[in-house]
């Protein structure tokens, strides 16, 4: 700017002097005329630099320091799926991100190095000493920690450059990601089935050591269940006492024994009185102790409620270490699709009958 105000100055000033130079030549001026002429030609420039120079003045500090200063060079690079580790073995992480730099000053003696490999490996230790600290599943968190973490200049390990990340993605391989739904999955029905498991066991517990214990636990439990109604659970003494006896695989006590209602079919015949007694009579069993109980209830034959009652009372047997009398029942009352009731008659028949 400056050069271009002196040029200018000088152009006017010798146009000025050629103006007044024809106009003297016509005029016929003087000898002092032309002497004049030649003064003020060479001091009228001279004050219009010295006015100039006092008006503008000595250039501030930092303006000479931001002209005379070198910009500072920044580079960057984008990586892309790099693979770093999780807290679980063998699922890694895919890091990609645009990796940015700027080198620090450095001593004339200092090696050469490639700044775009440094700054590389800068980020990646970075981005790998908080990845091995988070599970797999959370890759979406831990990308919007990777990008706060990352998002700052630091130097890297041999002080030659500033690094820091910008545009982090944290993902994971298709089927990685696949195999965690699945796990995820399979946990959740395992809880779930832990609950009913437990549930369960707990019920057979209730009923086995406190409920079915004897059979006044049982007349108390029934008569709760009955909303008081004495008159309904003092006939079905007989009923719990054969139920009580089978959850505890044990014979139904002689004093209760009379208070056992009989199914119809088992009634005596009095018209056979008189017949000649039985060369063999079977002691009744659990199971048939379980048979008059049901059919006090009112459970007849192909009611589904005498399989499901069976299951349930077999599974408390079986915590009383009664197997084989669990087995009866379940054979009896429960049987399987291939099962035939022949079987049974057969296998009780005593032998030469």
């Amino acid at each position: 700017m400056t050069t271009g105000c002196k040029t200018t100055t000088v152009f006017l000033t010798i146009l000025c002097a050629l103006l007044l130079t024809i106009l003297g030549l016509t005029q016929e001026w003087p000898p002092w005329a032309w002497a004049t002429l030649a003064v003020l030609l060479v001091a009228v420039p001279a004050a219009a630099f010295k006015v100039a120079a006092m008006r503008r003045g000595s250039v501030p500090v930092d303006v000479e320091e931001q002209r005379t200063a070198v910009p500072i060079e920044r580079r960057e690079q984008r990586v892309s799926n790099v693979a770093v580790p999780s807290q679980w073995a063998d699922y890694d992480f895919l890091f990609s991100a645009t990796v940015r730099w700027y080198p620090l000053d450095a001593s004339g003696d200092a090696p050469v190095v490639s700044p775009a490999g440094l700054a590389v490996e800068a980020v990646l230790d970075r981005a790998r000493a908080l990845t091995e600290q988070r599970e797999p599943g959370r890759a979406s968190l831990v990308q919007h920690e990777l990008s706060g973490a990352l998002g700052t200049m630091r130097p890297d390990r041999t002080g030659h450059l500033q690094v820091m990340a910008e545009g982090v993605t944290l993902t994971l391989r298709e089927h990685d990601q696949e195999r965690l739904t699945k796990l995820a999955e399979v946990r959740k029905d395992k809880a779930v089935w832990e609950h009913q498991r437990k549930y369960e066991q707990s019920k057979r517990e209730y009923l086995g050591e406190d409920v079915l214990k004897d059979t006044g636990s049982a007349v108390v439990w029934w008569l709760a269940k009955n909303d008081d109604h004495v008159e309904k659970t003092v006939a079905d003494l007989g009923l719990l006492a054969q139920l009580t006896s089978a959850a505890n695989d044990t014979d139904v006590p002689q004093r209760l024994r009379d208070l056992i209602p009989q199914p119809q079919s088992e009634r005596p015949d009095l018209t056979a009185m008189d017949a000649p007694p039985a060369s063999f009579e079977r002691e009744p069993t659990a199971a048939d102790h379980f048979e008059a109980f049901l059919a006090g209830m009112g459970f007849t034959d192909g009611d589904v409620r005498r399989g499901m009652l069976a299951k349930q009372i077999a599974e408390i047997i079986k915590t009383q270490d009664r197997n084989e009398t669990a087995e009866e029942l379940l054979r009896r009352f429960d049987p399987p699709a291939s099962y035939a009731p022949d079987d049974e008659a057969t296998d009780d028949t005593p032998p030469g009958l």
